[in-house]
């Protein structure tokens, strides 16, 4: 990369009761005494009821232990799939150490940051942003919507604050989540002449080969387009001396290890690596041990799934129709925005189409889908222009999409990490959201 800033792309060159429904949920009461169970009526289909003290669900038909073997996943207890709300006075503070005005960072990225609205940090900023600007490498394990973007971020930005010739290399399992990532980046640093350009596959090579030319302190991209571009010799590892590697687990289950482990073998030895996962398997402990040195361990979660997400799962009967069920849940009240989750891409695209026939304003998000297409299909649904998407695991991670209310598995997800990520999509932050898990 040299450093001529002519002709540079606009694209990465900013100037800087019992109800008769199906989504009748079980009455919420203080006490936690018995609410009555509900019934949906739609043919074919029950929604779990009210039941037991402390929250959670009696279940018609023996739901407890009963797990559904698919030939394509693992055995997955569909009581995981339940987590019902219970109402309580107390409410679980959390006080950071640090306000982002303490941290020992330039003025400026002091204020784009306050003027973004953010004052305290979260969990996993307020934890791992010290050891990051000390220049040590971090492993950072938190639930999906804690922030962890700005986490990394932010320290970044200062190093580049500091160090102008800094280059900074992002990696990410998604196209999707490499552009959200460019864009936080684009708002952290307007008119700081701090330049990012994304390489990610299934998008136009030309325009990356043509950013590539130009000085950019962040690259953010995807694993294989990486590497190609890394093989035509227009992003030169040696010239990079931080790395992340977010959503490392994803990464892993994507068969991105090769890639991944020819791009850190390319790295000075000298360099600060931040991993970030939001598991903790053996064969993560394997790639942190191979990546890192000496880490800093930063884990602020607490359970898997989110206790702002409220859990439960839809019967559908012996010859229900499953598709009138979801028609009639999302014409309940408070379906507001919906994503539905689906397994292939050709079930996620003739869902869509259907849905839109039946007069839900809905789209589409899957692989057979090119790059702007995809864009334009997240687009309308944040700016609330359609209030349903339906997608492949391709969204259930990474993506912070603001006020989803619901998370529809319509499909079984194949494993329970993925059930995990999926469900991550509402209840981010502070807000509350609903998940519901199709049984047939």
């Amino acid at each position: 990369m040299n450093n001529s800033k002519s002709n540079q792309s606009s694209s990465h060159r900013s100037p800087r009761s019992n109800s008769s429904g199906p989504s009748s949920y079980a009455s919420r009461r203080p006490s936690g005494g018995r609410a009555p169970f509900k019934r949906s009526s739609a043919p074919g289909s029950r929604l779990s009821g009210g039941g037991s003290r402390g929250g959670y669900a009696s279940h018609s038909g023996g739901a407890r232990g009963y797990a559904k073997r698919r030939p394509f996943g693992d055995r997955i207890d569909v009581s995981r799939f339940i987590n019902k709300t219970i109402i309580s006075e107390e409410v679980e503070v959390f006080t950071p150490e640090h306000m982002f005005a303490d941290f020992h960072m330039a003025e400026n990225i002091k204020r784009s940051v306050i003027d973004k609205g953010y004052l305290a940090p979260t969990p996993i900023q307020d934890r791992t942003i010290p050891y990051i600007l000390k220049g040590v490498d971090v492993v950072g394990i938190a639930n999906t919507g804690t922030g962890k973007t700005a986490a990394f971020l932010i320290p970044l930005i200062n190093k580049v604050i500091h160090s102008p010739r800094e280059h900074v290399m992002i990696i990410v399992p998604t196209r999707e989540l490499a552009i959200q990532i460019d864009t936080e980046l684009k708002s952290f640093t307007k008119g700081m002449k701090i330049f990012s350009v994304c390489c990610v596959g299934g998008a136009p090579i030309g325009p990356q080969i043509r950013d590539l030319k130009f000085h950019n302190n962040f690259v953010i991209g995807t694993p294989g387009r990486l590497k190609d571009l890394i093989d035509r010799k227009l992003i030169r590892l040696e010239h990079f001396k931080s790395i992340v590697l977010d959503e490392a687990d994803r990464m892993l289950d994507m068969g991105f290890i090769a890639d991944m482990r020819f791009v850190m073998a390319g790295m000075p030895p000298d360099r600060q690596t931040l991993f970030f996962s939001a598991t903790l398997s053996p064969e993560i402990e394997k790639l942190i041990n191979e990546f890192l040195r000496e880490p800093v361990r930063i884990s602020v979660k607490t359970r898997d799934t989110s206790k702002n997400v409220e859990q439960d799962i839809v019967r559908v009967d012996r010859g229900g129709d499953k598709f009138e069920i979801l028609h009639t849940l999302l014409r309940q009240e408070g379906f507001n925005k919906v994503l539905i989750f689906g397994r292939t891409k050709h079930g996620v695209e003739k869902l869509s189409q259907v849905l839109a026939q039946r007069g839900h304003k809905a789209e589409s998000i899957h692989g057979d889908k090119n790059h702007s297409r995809r864009q334009k299909a997240l687009k309308l649904f944040k700016d609330n222009q359609v209030n349903i998407l339906v997608a492949t695991d391709v969204a259930a991670r990474g993506l912070d999409i603001a006020d989803v209310s619901h998370v529809i598995n319509y499909d079984i997800p194949a494993t329970y990490d993925d059930y995990v990520h999926r469900i991550g999509r509402t209840g981010r932050g502070s807000k509350k959201g609903k998940a519901l898990t199709f049984i047939e």
